[in-house]
């Protein structure tokens, strides 16, 4: 007799290997939270860099001062010189600048990506669109218009790189003679005038970028919320007032380059 084994019926699933976890970094930076983390520090870097560069630019009004030796020269010229010469000799000349350039870059393209994705989370989360006019009490004009004014300071911004520092707008750009660059630049009056409005913007999109960080990084209380406001409609209102006066001050003929001035005028050695 033979005896006949049958199999019952089999069940199970496929297991389904894990996913590979992503770097806690990156698994951040993957959720609004951490977007606007790295919108509030890239904000914060940018903001340091736009008041320190308009405290060097206000050399310009300082003129011409006769160095040690005896050579006479603009201010802001000795100042820019001063920056390429940054670390040396432990580096190179001008490396220690190029870095803290490529810090700022980074910074910039981080801040748009992170930007672009927040609009992109918004977007996906807001099942319904608006069915009537949004109520625009609380978001003010300056929040309101975050898009726009940071579209226009990084156009601003491209142009001003390809003007005064690559000088590739700049017909007469001569590398090293800021005070000379800044007077041929400006002297355009749609130049001076693109510098103008590029900096209103600037100014309008730090008041609210100076505003929310504090809640981006939870430094939000209402006790101190008086403060934020005085901090942010100060460092913009600074900001706005110190660029705006370049193209005015050029524009006035108060800024205007002399060569008889100067111990090396622009130009000498190649004449």
């Amino acid at each position: 007799m033979t005896e006949t084994l049958s199999r019952g019926p089999v069940t199970g699933t496929a297991v389904k290997a894990p996913a590979k976890k992503k770097p806690f970094v990156f698994d951040l930076y993957s959720t609004a939270v951490g977007k606007k983390y790295v919108m509030a520090i890239t904000g914060l870097i940018g903001l340091g860099f736009v008041i320190t560069h308009m405290i060097g630019n206000l050399k310009m009004y300082l003129g011409v001062v006769t160095e040690s030796d005896g050579e006479r020269a603009y201010d802001i010229d000795i100042y820019g010189e001063f920056l390429r010469e940054l670390a040396v000799p432990l580096l190179p000349r001008t490396y220690l600048l190029w870095g803290l350039r490529l810090v700022l870059i980074a910074a910039v393209a981080l801040h748009i990506h992170a930007a672009i994705g927040l609009t992109s989370i918004n977007r996906h989360a807001r099942a319904v669109k608006y069915q009537s006019a949004r109520d625009y009490q609380i978001a003010n004009f300056a929040s309101r218009s975050m898009r726009w004014t940071g579209s226009i300071v990084a156009i601003f911004l491209v142009w001003h790189l390809a003007d005064l520092t690559w000088g590739f707008v700049l017909p007469d750009h001569v590398v090293g003679a800021a005070y000379y660059n800044i007077d041929q630049s400006l002297s355009r009056i749609p130049v001076a005038m693109l510098y103008i409005v590029g900096n209103i913007a600037l100014g309008i999109h730090l008041f609210h970028g100076v505003w929310s960080l504090f809640q981006s990084l939870g430094w939000n209380n209402p006790r101190f919320n008086a403060w934020r406001r005085y901090i942010a409609v100060g460092s913009a209102a600074l900001i706005v007032a110190g660029n705006v006066s370049f193209p005015v001050a050029v524009m006035a003929g108060v800024v205007e380059y002399d060569p008889a001035a100067v111990t090396h005028p622009v130009g000498e050695e190649n004449e």
